[in-house]
């Protein structure tokens, strides 16, 4: 069969591209480059065949041409459609054929020569195309390409003209290389990174490679670099002078780079025709008695999972955007970056260096859409894929290899397994030595140097550090590959799916990683969502995802799936995140007078934070100050004294302490004064208050009430109709909450779908008794879903305390629930629209969820009902604060304020719209805001987990049916809100 392929095109072929120059180092230097980016002219055509090759010489192009930017993508610019799926080929599985309908997009350019340029031996560099193109200079073909994320050459002095210059460029949508770019996002095609002219000056450097390491014993560097010219290296600051290249040096005193200190320095690479600036990190990375270490300490990776995404531009992400993503990074407490699944632009591993995270730089190969076929056909274990596979890792690893942030190689991502990646692997370990290799979806890991999963559950990692895991099939009868696998550290590469409200679990995750040296940490999936800008009719902002463009196939909204919004807002995610990586545990204990220090940091010591305290009665600031803390080396740990605490000794509510580490001085990832990582602790309880007297009277009955004080009460049904001045709708019982995405899960697990088969979703309530008792009213009701006897019987005793209407709530499950969860278990009232703020003492400021709630802490906030939620591109259940000891809800127009107090804590949310409204909403534009306030007042909610992609909740986090009592006390406030 192999002789029908060379009749096939070249977009179709199993040739990775044709006249292409060797892969290399990306470098910039002092000879000439002209950038090429800015307004081109394009022309799209709905086959590959179908248009003109009219565009290639000096006279004007044939019909059909508009303006298009380059660097860009031309379906987000009104041309055809981005279409995104997670698995599924968006074209029939029929290696390496495609579709006749296949998008092509010719791109034309008319360039001037700058009157000095050296044309001889000039080259023509793309950073990257998506996903097959075919380039003149002049009307004279340079030849092809496929891979997509990856730089292609191509020789242009013999076709280069003095002054004006015609550069056309016919770009494929679908290619046999597509096969290989199946890596859960959109299909994006175009000239999406930039093109450049460069000069190549007789005598220069086409090609060279830095080994700069470190000996941690005794705290040398050693340098040398190869190159393919003769050339001479220059690091002034190190006394390096003219050190010919292939020579080897050693060097005193070095100053080691490291995630945690990137230290750089800066050199020069002098040919006779060029020269060209380097940076130089001196670090030496090695497996080490079977763990990953860096500079001689093992390493533990708080990372996450990047996908390049920009909510306007795609992929075509400018240098700014790239910047921003490493400065979040790392203010969030964030140390790697996985480029999943493909290689960067060569900017940010720039800025990797730079700023200082470690790299697991990943090539451009994902055939995870076989797995819809059983992998029949699968290019991974086709020798005749081969080439194309290995043309990928060279130019990856060529590109990249002078990088000290890339610490690992990744050979790609869920491909199965086959010959080709022993390819890979031989031809990188005999390039590059010096770096591990990674691969998790070969389960005999015999190309990889670590025991790698996705999504393992918290269990399941903890089994895996103490060494008992399950015996992979793969590696069961053979002893000697299983004795190998089981002596390599091991990577969560993806876990904790980051889509809508979540992950949860964060925190358990990280005590894992920290209490088993062999889990060597993770990778949460992922940095970004892939939502894409879209308005209504009306010109409201939404995101849009997979299907929102017509697109069929699509992954709907499994894109969303990131720690930042699609226009890179922080989400409550990341902010739990930063919590759960924090590189310092601080814990305090006010009745010692002292901190715990344990530093979490690899390599670096603690003398850049400085360490502040703050005491707070019920909101309230007492005092502050300093500590002063000891030396903490790298993975030290050490006490602080606390000072004599100002406790008052009679303090108004209770009093809490604060401490932080703060940095002591400008990083140039965060100014002096941003906060690393924070404790609490609570130094005394809330004093018991006075009760007032109860009251005296007796309820009494009217037609329709049941009177109370200055309370009235439906006397058929019980509910609470009017407190003094306020009318309102509730308490009602609620168990419903609009799922989550999490709760939604992935196939068989999804809590949501056990819930809407048992009928969470509809539960309907059926009065058993209201009764005017002595100085009480009580109330028993029955709440089940139509078709089941299964329920919740809930007894309310209401009591009247002076100004205070108390309520008591008993709840009982009864019937078959069968392992069900609850969503949630708490009342909901309905209040006027009038209500639009609220005050609280409780966690804070964000939202909190049962395994998502490290982030928050112990404070008096305030936000308006708008700012209490989270706009995730998929509304769900969102904007929960826990733990309230009291929350205050007022309005200019409100007839009073309300105060709800818990004995001891309620959880809160408030919102303009139902949760049924939330749960049949696609956007956040189809919310309509209804005229009330609907507030829930939680006794307890399920918890998120990371089932979208991933494991639930954990045992602890479930909320399972039980005999439950709450408390609940409301009390009218005057119109201002002041208690």
């Amino acid at each position: 069969m192999a002789w029908r392929h060379k009749l096939l095109p070249y977009y179709a072929d199993f040739a990775p591209g044709t006249r292409r120059r060797r892969p290399r180092a990306a470098f910039t230097s002092d000879a000439g480059r002209l950038d090429l980016s800015g307004t081109w002219l394009f022309r799209l055509s709905d086959t590959a065949t179908g248009a003109p090759l009219n565009f290639l010489g000096p006279e004007p192009p044939g019909e059909g041409f508009t303006e298009l930017p380059v660097p860009s993508h031309w379906v987000l610019h009104g041309h055809g459609t981005p279409r995104y799926t997670n698995t599924a080929y968006p074209f029939p599985i029929d290696p390496p054929h495609v579709p006749d309908a296949n998008p092509t997009g010719d791109h034309r350019l008319d360039f001037e020569l700058p009157a000095d340029w050296r044309r001889a031996g000039s080259v023509l560099r793309f950073e990257g195309v998506d996903s097959c193109f075919r380039v003149w200079l002049n009307g004279r073909e340079l030849g092809t390409s496929k891979g997509s994320r990856l730089p292609a050459e191509f020789a242009a002095g013999p076709a280069l003209h003095p002054g004006r210059n015609v550069l056309a460029v016919r770009v494929h949508r679908w290619s046999s290389g597509s096969y290989l770019e199946d890596q859960d996002m959109w299909w994006l095609p175009g000239i999406f990174r930039e093109v450049s002219l460069l000069e190549r000056p007789a005598g220069g450097v086409a090609d060279f490679f830095v080994h700069a390491g470190y000996d941690h014993a005794t705290g040398r560097g050693t340098l040398h670099v190869d190159a393919d010219a003769p050339a001479h290296v220059h690091v002034p600051e190190l006394g390096i002078e003219g050190l010919p290249v292939g020579e080897e040096t050693s060097i005193g005193g070095v100053e080691p780079w490291s995630a945690e200190l990137p230290r750089l320095y800066d050199g020069l690479l002098e040919a006779p025709g060029e020269r060209i600036p380097l940076r130089i990190g001196f670090r030496t990375v090695a497996i080490t008695d079977g763990l990953l270490t860096a500079n001689g300490r093992p390493l533990l990776l708080r990372g996450v999972n990047r996908h390049e995404h920009d909510c306007d531009r795609g992929r075509a992400l400018d240098l700014a955007t790239m910047r921003e993503d490493v400065l979040q990074m790392k203010r969030h407490n964030i140390n790697a970056v996985r480029t999943a699944h493909y290689p960067p632009h060569p900017a940010f591993l720039d800025l990797c260096d730079e700023l200082g995270l470690w790299v697991v730089d990943e090539c451009d190969i994902e055939t995870h859409g076989f797995i819809l076929a059983d992998w029949r056909g699968n290019p991974a274990d086709d020798p005749r894929w081969e080439p194309m596979f290995l043309d990928r890792m060279r130019r990856m690893v060529e590109r990249d290899k002078n990088h000290p942030s890339v610490v690992i190689w990744s050979l790609g991502n869920e491909s199965h397994h086959g010959s080709n990646f022993a390819a890979l692997g031989d031809w990188t370990r005999t390039r590059d030595p010096d770096r591990p290799l990674h691969y998790e979806r070969d389960r005999s890991y015999r190309h990889s140097d670590f025991y790698s999963l996705m999504y393992a559950p918290v269990p399941e990692v903890e089994r895996i550090g103490r060494r008992e895991e399950v015996v992979p099939p793969e590696t069961a009868d053979d002893p000697e590959l299983e004795a190998r696998r089981r002596s390599l550290p091991f990577l969560l590469i993806e876990y904790a799916h980051a889509m809508g409200n979540g992950p949860g679990s964060l925190a358990a995750y990280r005590r894992a990683f920290e209490a088993h040296p062999r889990c060597q940490g993770g990778f949460v999936w992922e940095w970004i969502d892939h939502g894409f800008r879209r308005r209504t009719a009306d010109g409201r902002e939404y995101f849009g995802y997979g299907g929102d463009f017509g697109d069929q196939p699509h992954g709907g909204t499994f894109c969303i799936d990131g720690l930042l919004f699609p226009d890179r807002a922080p989400s409550p995610g990341l902010a739990e995140l930063k919590k759960a990586y924090e590189p310092v545990t601080l814990t305090a204990d006010p009745a010692a007078r002292e901190v715990h220090i344990a530093n979490r940091h690899d390599l670096r010591d603690l003398a850049h934070l400085r360490f502040t305290w703050t005491l707070e009665d019920a909101g309230t600031a007492l005092g502050s100050g300093e500590l002063k803390a000891p030396d903490v080396p790298a993975r030290g740990e050490a006490v602080a004294e606390l000072p004599e605490l100002p406790v008052p000794a009679r303090a108004a509510g209770e009093v809490w302490l604060t401490v932080r580490a703060v940095l002591a001085a400008d990083e140039p990832w965060a100014p002096a004064g941003h906060e690393v990582a924070w404790t609490q602790a609570r130094v005394r309880a809330r004093t018991a208050r006075t009760k007032p007297a109860a009251f005296s009277g007796r309820p009494r009955r009217t037609d329709h009430d049941v009177l109370m004080e200055d309370a009235a009460f439906d006397a058929r049904t019980g509910v609470l109709r009017r407190l003094g001045p306020l009318e309102l709708d509730g308490p009602r019982l609620d168990i419903w909450r609009a799922p989550t995405d999490n709760d939604r899960g992935m196939g068989p697990n999804s809590a949501a779908k056990d819930w809407h088969r048992a009928g969470l979703d509809r539960m309907e309530t059926r009065t058993v008794a209201v009764r005017a008792t002595g100085a009480r009213v009580l109330v028993e009701t029955h709440t089940g879903p139509a078709g089941t006897d299964r329920a919740l019987r809930a007894h309310w005793k209401w009591t009247a305390t002076g100004s205070a209407l108390r309520l008591a709530l008993r709840v009982v499950p009864e019937g078959p629930w069968d392992g069900l969860c609850l969503p949630r278990l708490g009342v909901r009232l309905t209040l006027p629209a009038a209500y639009d703020a609220v005050r609280w003492y409780g966690l804070g400021p964000g939202e909190a969820y049962p395994d998502s709630r490290e982030a928050a802490r112990v404070g008096l906030f305030t936000a308006t009902v708008a700012e209490l939620q989270t706009p995730y591109v998929v509304p769900q259940e969102n904007g929960h604060r826990a733990e309230l000891r009291w929350a205050e809800l007022t309005g200019a127009d409100a007839p009073c304020g309300l105060r709800i107090e818990g004995e001891p804590h309620f959880g809160l949310t408030a919102r303009r719209w139902t949760s049924a409204d939330l749960d049949a909403a696609r956007h956040p534009t189809d919310l309509v805001e209804r005229d009330a306030l609907y507030v829930n007042l939680d006794h307890a909610q399920h918890g998120l987990g990371s089932a979208s992609c991933g494991p639930g909740p954990l045992a602890e986090h479930r909320l399972t049916p039980a005999e439950s009592t709450f408390t609940l006390v409301f009390r009218t406030l005057p119109s201002g809100g002041a208690p």
